[in-house]
C-alpha cells in the first residue's frame, strides 16, 4: 500500500480535493481501497469488535457508532450489557438496555439465559485448569452453589485468594474448607449492598 498510485479516472475525492494540497495518506488508501473492491481485484474481509458494557457510552459515541456502521469497511460490532431498561449516558432518556432506540433498531439482539448449577461447575472447572488450579470435584460444586446465590463473576474471583490460602496450608490442591475461609473475608456485591442498608446508620451518607 505505501507505494500504490492513483491511476485511473479522478475520482469524486479529487473533485472535492483542493488543487495543489497533498491528499492525507489515511484518504489515499481509503480511496485505492474502495477501487480495488469495486474492481473485484480485492474483497473486503471486516473484523470484529467487540465493546462491553455499551450502556456505559453516550450519546456522542452512539452517533459516532451509528455513522460508522455504515461504512463499507465498517466491522462486524458486538455489543455487550447487562443492563435494563434505564437512562442512555448523560441524557434523561429512558431505553433498552441503555442504547439509543435508532441503533437499537438496527441491532440482532441475541437470547441468553442464566447458567444452571451445572453449566457453572464445567466453566468453574475450565477456569481452574487455565489457571493452573488443582480443584476437587467437591469444591467445585460448593463454588457453583456460590455462583448460584451471588454471581459466577464472585465465584471466579475467589479461586485465586483460595489457591494462596490452600498453599499457606501447604497444600497444591483447593478444598472445600479453603473456600469456606475466603468466602468469610470476601463479600459480593448483593452481599455488601444488603450489609450497607441493613447498618446505613453506621455509615457517612
Amino acid at each position: 500500500m505505501e507505494n500504490c498510485q492513483l491511476r485511473s479516472s479522478p475520482s469524486l475525492v479529487h473533485l472535492i480535493w483542493p488543487l495543489g494540497l497533498e491528499m492525507p495518506r489515511w484518504l489515499l488508501y481509503h480511496v485505492v481501497v474502495n477501487r480495488y473492491i469495486d474492481e473485484g481485484v480485492a474483497e473486503l474481509v471486516p473484523g470484529v469488535l467487540f465493546i462491553d458494557e455499551v450502556h456505559m457510552l453516550d450519546m456522542e459515541c452512539f452517533s459516532y457508532l451509528n455513522r460508522a456502521l455504515e461504512s463499507s469497511l465498517s466491522p462486524i460490532v458486538i455489543f455487550a450489557t447487562n443492563r435494563g431498561i434505564c437512562n442512555v449516558r448523560g441524557t434523561d432518556m429512558t431505553s433498552p438496555h441503555g442504547i439509543p432506540v435508532d441503533l437499537l433498531d438496527r441491532l440482532v439482539i441475541i437470547r441468553t439465559q442464566t447458567y444452571g448449577p451445572d453449566e457453572m461447575i464445567k466453566i468453574l472447572a475450565i477456569r481452574a485448569q487455565v489457571e493452573e488450579l488443582v480443584v476437587d470435584e467437591e469444591s467445585l460444586a460448593y463454588l457453583g452453589e456460590i455462583g448460584q446465590r451471588s454471581s459466577l463473576r464472585h465465584a471466579v474471583q475467589l479461586l485465586s485468594p483460595a489457591s494462596i490460602v490452600a498453599k499457606m496450608n501447604g497444600r497444591d490442591n483447593i478444598c472445600k474448607a479453603d473456600l469456606e475461609e475466603v468466602t468469610s473475608l470476601y463479600l459480593d456485591a448483593k452481599s455488601s449492598a444488603r450489609l450497607l442498608q441493613e447498618q446505613q446508620e453506621k455509615y457517612i451518607s
